[in-house]
C-alpha cells in the first residue's frame, strides 16, 4: 500500500516538474550576459547537443543579428550548452537554423494557442518566452503563472 501511494504521490510531481527547467548551476558568467543582452539566456535543456552547436556556429548571422564574440567565450558558451543539452528524443528536431519554437517539445506545450496571440503586440515572436512565461528566464513554464489572462481560462 505504501508503494502505490508513493508511485501515485511520484506520478502527481512529473507534470509540475515538466514546467520547471531551471538554469544550471555551472552556467558561466559569459553566457549570462552574452545571451542575455538581447533575450533572455535560454536554458540549455530547450536544444539538443547538435542544435546548440549549430547555433553557435553560426553567431554571424543569429537571426539576422551579428552575435559574434571572441573564441575563447564561444568555446565556453558552447561547452555549457552542450553539456547542459536537452534529450534529443524528447525535442525533436529544431530546425536549420536551430529554432526552440520549432521543436517537438515546443509545438506540444503550445499547440493550443491560437495564432491571434502570436501576433499580439504583447508577445510579438514565440521566441518572446518572457512575454507569457514571466518566470521563463528563471526556468518556470507554468500554465498557471501565465501572464496574458486571455490564455489561462
Amino acid at each position: 500500500m505504501k508503494r502505490l501511494f508513493l508511485i501515485a504521490m511520484l506520478g502527481s510531481a512529473f507534470p509540475a516538474l515538466a514546467d520547471r527547467l531551471p538554469m544550471p548551476a555551472n552556467a558561466p558568467a559569459s553566457f549570462t550576459s552574452e545571451c542575455s543582452s538581447c533575450h533572455i539566456a535560454y536554458q540549455p535543456a530547450l536544444l539538443q547537443a547538435n542544435d546548440w552547436h549549430k547555433l553557435m556556429a553560426g553567431l554571424s548571422e543569429h537571426f539576422g543579428s551579428d552575435a559574434t564574440v571572441d573564441r575563447k567565450t564561444e568555446q565556453e558558451i558552447t561547452a555549457f550548452l552542450e553539456r547542459n543539452a536537452g534529450n534529443a528524443s524528447r525535442l525533436g528536431s529544431a530546425g536549420n537554423p536551430p529554432r526552440i519554437t520549432q521543436t517537438a517539445r515546443f509545438i506540444r506545450k503550445h499547440d493550443e494557442i491560437p495564432a491571434k496571440y502570436w501576433r499580439d503586440p504583447r508577445v510579438k515572436s514565440k521566441a518572446n518566452c518572457e512575454a507569457c512565461h514571466p518566470g521563463a528566464a528563471k526556468g518556470s513554464y507554468s500554465e498557471h503563472d501565465i501572464s496574458i489572462r486571455e490564455l489561462r481560462e
